[in-house]
């Protein structure tokens, strides 16, 4: 089937089936046959994900051969360590290469570092009021840029942070701390033949670590299972926002058993999640609700590409930068004239300087900010006192008023402390409070990092596109928008089901699924990753559905995580003893 019969299939079957979310328009689909560098503006276009199931078989479950490994925990295979903290010793036993699923497709990707407070091996032993009985479990994950998780071990020394990462400020917090490593897109399987961390491979390996951890909830020197809280940053904090939205939903069931996961719940008790990279069918239509009208991007100087074909004796995970191979190690690739400093390992490179965006570049933001009302609109989302809160076909409305509140809270914040924000000109300050913020001054302030589309590339070249990628490393898109206008005969998308399972947004309200009672999420005041409406979103959805939220955007922050390590354990103890006080 060519892209053109392809585009004419999804229209057919999206004209049955569901509202605008799931359509295509005739005009999406000459635009497949003819590509003009000009278009005109769109009608009712959108992700369109969901036609492709019936037009895409989905990939079928990783089948490994190999021993099955046993999902009994030993409580005997450890050693004790100790890691300084502000000056004080912080003692705890840590077991390592924990593998968490019976058939593992990636050994190494599946196996977990499980760290226990020394005290709670003492009689009596208490830490920050918790006992062995009562301590929660942090469960951190080290993803970036959807490539492959690395444990989260303790340690006294962590860029983000500026000081102890969060794992060891846990364990001096009296938490017990499960840090798995995960599935990326770049994990190639131990058969040395195949793609096994494509999507969702990397939630599949979350929620088998939760069950792990709950099918030896009673071989666990320490640690309470029904007190689990996972914490990650940008592609990290989307997957620890979708471990708390996809609580024991069957969805995942196949692959779970793929790899041998243990048959317990993997509902958790709490979601922290910085900057998540999330709602990625409709990422690029926020994205350019925001910084339509700013046409210059700082990611440029060595977009990414597909990753090369696995071939023998190759490194997964290397990169084609012009005619040179990058490998992609744990930290992030610097490419062009300088990346930040401040930025998730893998994340995506920012430039210092930036580049114009072509015509076509322009105009695809035009039509992905005119597509953004209908889908705010479709969430029927409300503010804390009630109120709807919409957008109007502009791009204003009540939704952006409440943008602006968010943002308008952030600046005050810092004017209260003490900061001068009297040359920002987005901000309207009288008598030292916040009156007002200009979105549009505050888009050319922050700068663009991503050109349009920036998630679904029209050629596949990004991050998210390899993530939604085949096992044999074939990078597909997962927006009907882009599929429509990438030129290369045979592309493809990413099938509906996995496109669902990879957004938290579709799960929340489900009958079926248990959601994380509790959340914490932010995004800093000046992160040009994604717009704060994505994560804005997700907050609005769960505090409207009854959830504890606890949503802001620090000011000062960019794309960055675990900056606020005090605030956050500080939150993590306040809900954790007051669901044991109301318990007793």
């Amino acid at each position: 089937m060519n892209l053109k019969q392809y585009v004419l299939t999804a229209l057919a079957v999206s004209a049955l089936t569901m509202p605008w979310t799931l359509g295509v328009t005739q005009a999406a689909a000459a635009d497949a046959a003819a590509q003009p560098e000009a278009e005109p503006a769109p009608q009712a276009v959108s992700s369109a994900a969901a036609t492709t199931a019936k037009t895409v078989k989905a990939d079928a479950p990783i089948k490994v051969k190999q021993a099955k490994y046993s999902l009994k925990f030993d409580a005997k295979n450890y050693t004790k360590e100790t890691l300084k903290l502000e000056g004080q010793d912080v003692a705890f036993r840590a077991y390592r290469d924990v593998v968490y699923t019976a058939k593992p497709a990636s050994v190494a990707s599946e196996s977990m570092s499980i760290f226990i407070p020394e005290a709670y091996f003492q009689k009596g032993g208490t830490v920050n009021g918790y006992t062995a009985k009562t301590a929660p479990i942090f469960l951190p994950n080290g993803v970036g840029g959807y490539m492959p998780g690395e444990s989260k071990e303790p340690s006294a020394s962590e860029r983000m942070s500026g000081g102890a990462n969060a794992s060891l400020v846990a364990l001096s917090k009296g938490y017990v701390v499960a840090a798995p490593a995960v599935r990326g897109r770049t994990t190639v399987g131990d058969d040395g033949k195949t793609y096994v961390g494509k999507a969702p491979a990397l939630l599949v390996d979350y929620k088998a670590a939760v069950r792990y951890l709950r099918h030896n909830r009673h071989r666990l020197p320490a640690g309470n299972t029904d007190r689990i809280i996972s914490d990650g940053t940008s592609a990290g904090g989307a997957l620890s926002a979708l471990l708390g939205a996809t609580g024991n939903s069957k969805e995942y069931d196949a692959e779970l058993r793929a790899v041998g996961a243990a048959n317990e719940r993997d509902d958790i008790f709490a979601a922290m999640a910085y900057c998540p990279i999330t709602d990625l069918d409709h990422a690029d239509m926020a994205y350019e609700w925001m910084f339509n009208g700013v046409n210059e991007a700082y990611q440029h100087s060595a977009p990414m590409s597909p990753l090369l074909p696995l071939k023998a004796g190759s490194m997964p995970g290397a990169l084609k930068v012009g005619d040179a191979v990058v490998p992609l190690g744990p930290g992030p690739v610097v490419q062009g004239d300088s990346a930040a400093a401040d930025r998730p390992d893998n994340a995506p490179v920012e430039d210092s300087s930036a580049v114009e965006m072509t015509q076509a570049e322009r105009v695809a933001s035009d039509q992905l900010k005119a597509l953004f009302p209908d889908y705010v609109n479709s969430l029927g989302l409300k503010d804390r006192q009630g109120r709807a809160l919409t957008l109007d076909e502009d791009g204003t409305g009540s939704f952006a008023d409440y943008i602006k509140s968010v943002y308008a809270a952030s600046a005050q914040s810092a004017l209260d402390a003490g900061e001068d924000l009297s040359a920002l000109d987005w901000l309207t300050i009288e008598n030292g409070m916040v009156k007002d913020v200009d979105l549009a001054k505050y888009a050319a302030w922050a700068t663009r990092l991503k050109a349009a589309p920036a998630f679904d590339k029209f050629d596949r070249s990004s991050a998210e596109n390899d993530e939604f990628g085949t096992t044999d490393n074939t990078p597909r898109h997962f927006t009907g928008f882009s599929l429509t206008r990438d030129k290369e005969a045979g592309a493809t998308m990413a099938t509906w089901d996995d496109v669902r399972r990879m957004n938290p947004m579709y799960f929340i309200g489900q009958q079926d699924v248990t959601v994380a009672p509790h959340w914490r999420i932010r995004h800093g005041a000046k992160d040009r990753d994604t717009s704060l409406a994505v994560p804005a979103l997700l907050a609005l959805k769960l505090q409207d559905s009854g959830y504890d939220v606890d949503f802001a955007s620090p000011w000062g922050k960019g794309h960055a995580g675990d900056y606020d390590l005090a605030e956050l354990f500080d939150w993590a103890d306040g809900i954790c003893k007051a669901a044991d006080t109301r318990k007793k």
